[in-house]
């Protein structure tokens, strides 16, 4: 009796573990597919709060404040409201530092802490370049180094480039080399699962258009 007992509470725990899973799962893709579609300032914000409290619900998976932290930079990209950007930047360094606190040494969780860097950069461009941009690159590097296949940082890397005027080292002749670059990996990465960040391919083939 007392076996049968005991695998009935196992088999339960084991139902309700997986059927906690299953929600999970389900509710990552859907909020996926809302930061994939999403094109204004305010979809992106929807976006990263959806996926918080996805995570503060969980409170053991990384992922959800990974994208929550990313969701909120391209938010604070979509608002292009300079007087802001420190604000936003800071929310979005504090959501990714539960995402740090889950998974050390990620590549793409530090390639998230350059674009978060970049934003704070562009709240004041001309006064902050000097500043930042060298902590930007060292960012984009150590994601580099520690996930020498990830296709991101090169993106990045290159967009990054391509926004720089020539005359101060960057332009499309700087940007298209890594462009290419991050589309050869783009073909060979594999996710670590359907939930695991797989963007860039799309924006880097954009970029690379642009500068054919």
């Amino acid at each position: 009796m007392k076996k049968i007992l005991a695998t009935i509470v196992v088999l339960g725990l084991s139902l309700t573990v997986t059927a906690q899973s299953e929600k999970y799962t389900e509710a990552m893709t859907a909020n996926l597919a809302l930061y994939d579609s999403a094109k204004t300032a305010d979809d992106f914000l929807s976006v990263s709060a959806a996926f918080e409290r996805i995570a503060n619900t969980e409170k053991t998976q990384w992922l959800p404040y990974y994208y929550a932290s990313l969701a909120h930079v391209m938010y604070g990209m979509a608002k292009r409201a300079a007087d802001e950007n420190d604000a936003i930047a800071d929310k979005a360094e504090q959501i990714l530092q539960k995402a740090e606190s889950l998974q050390k040494d990620n590549s793409e969780i530090v390639l998230v802490r350059s674009l978060i860097t970049t934003l704070h950069m562009l709240a004041s461009p001309m006064q902050r370049y000097m500043e930042y941009s060298p902590q930007i690159e060292a960012l984009i590097e150590k994601s580099k180094q520690l996930d020498p296949d990830n296709p991101r940082p090169y993106y990045i890397h290159a967009m990054n480039l391509r926004n720089v005027p020539e005359q101060f080292g960057g332009g499309c002749g700087v940007a298209k080399p890594l462009t290419e670059e991050s589309i050869k990996k783009f073909g060979s990465f594999k996710p670590a699962s359907g939930l695991h960040p797989n963007w860039g391919l799309k924006s880097a083939k954009v970029l690379l258009a642009s500068c054919q």
